[in-house]
C-alpha cells in the first residue's frame, strides 16, 4: 500500500521538481507491478546491473521462470525468441534487468511503471558504461560502481527534491570496485541523478559520458 501512495504522488513530486530545476522528470506510470515468464531457448538469462547488454551481469534467470517486473525503462536492442525489443524489465528479487525480449507477458510490450521512480533501479553511462550506480531507496545509500581501467573515476551527480545540487558521490578506487555511500535524503523524499565518469573534483567536475536521468524516493 505504501509503495502505491508513493507513485500517487510521483507525479505531483516530478511536475513540481521539473518547474523548479528544469529537469524533465517521469511524470505518468501505471499503478502496479507486472509478472511474466522467461523464455529462452533453454540455456539461463543473463540478469544485468544495468538495462544494456554491456553491463555487469549479476546472475542469471531459469527458462520457464515466473517473474515478478517491478519497472521498465529502455535500454539497448536485443534480439530473443520473442522478438527484437529496447524494453528491459527491472527485476527486484534478481536485483538487475533482464531484456523484455525474453519475457512473455500478457500483453506483450509495455506492462509495468517506468524506472527510476520508486524502483531503486540502476543505471550506466553511455558507451563502455565504465560508470554504474544504484540508488538503494530503503536507506538512501548510492552504490557506485567502476568497471574500467580508464583513468576516470565512476561519479553520481545528484539533486533533492527542492532542486539542490548538483551533489557528487564518487568512485575513485579503480576498475573493478565499488563505494556505498549514505547520502541525506529524508524518508519520502526525491532524489534525481545521473551516472558519470570525470577527473575527480571536489565541486565542478566536468561530467563525461553520463547516463539519462533518473528519480527514485527514500522509502
Amino acid at each position: 500500500m505504501m509503495r502505491s501512495t508513493f507513485r500517487r504522488r510521483a507525479g505531483r513530486t516530478a511536475a513540481i521538481l521539473a518547474a523548479a530545476s528544469g529537469f524533465l522528470l517521469v511524470s505518468a506510470f501505471p499503478a502496479l507491478a507486472a509478472s511474466g515468464t522467461v523464455q529462452t531457448a533453454g540455456d539461463p538469462l543473463n540478469v544485468r546491473r544495468a538495462p544494456t547488454t554491456s553491463a555487469t551481469a549479476v546472475g542469471t534467470v531459469a527458462n520457464g521462470a515466473t517473474v515478478t517486473i517491478d519497472c521498465q525503462t529502455i535500454g539497448s536492442s536485443v534480439s530473443g525468441p520473442l522478438g527484437t525489443s529496447t524494453i528491459w524489465d527491472y527485476v527486484p528479487a534478481l536485483r538487475g534487468y533482464i531484456s523484455h525480449s525474453y519475457v512473455k507477458s500478457t500483453p506483450a510490450g509495455r506492462i509495468a511503471p517506468d524506472c527510476g521512480v520508486g524502483s531503486g533501479s540502476a543505471e550506466c553511462s553511455t558507451g563502455a558504461c565504465a560508470g554504474e550506480a544504484q540508488f538503494r531507496s530503503s536507506d538512501a545509500h548510492f552504490i557506485v560502481y567502476d568497471r574500467a581501467g580508464d583513468g576516470k573515476s565512476a561519479v553520481v551527480a545528484y539533486w533533492l527534491e527542492g532542486g539542490a545540487g548538483p551533489l557528487y558521490v564518487w568512485n575513485s578506487n579503480g576498475n573493478g570496485t565499488s563505494v556505498d555511500k549514505a547520502v541525506n535524503v529524508p524518508k519520502g523524499s526525491w532524489v534525481y541523478y545521473k551516472v558519470c565518469i570525470a577527473d575527480y573534483s571536489a565541486t565542478n567536475p566536468i561530467l563525461q559520458n553520463c547516463s539519462g536521468g533518473l528519480t527514485d524516493y527514500a522509502s
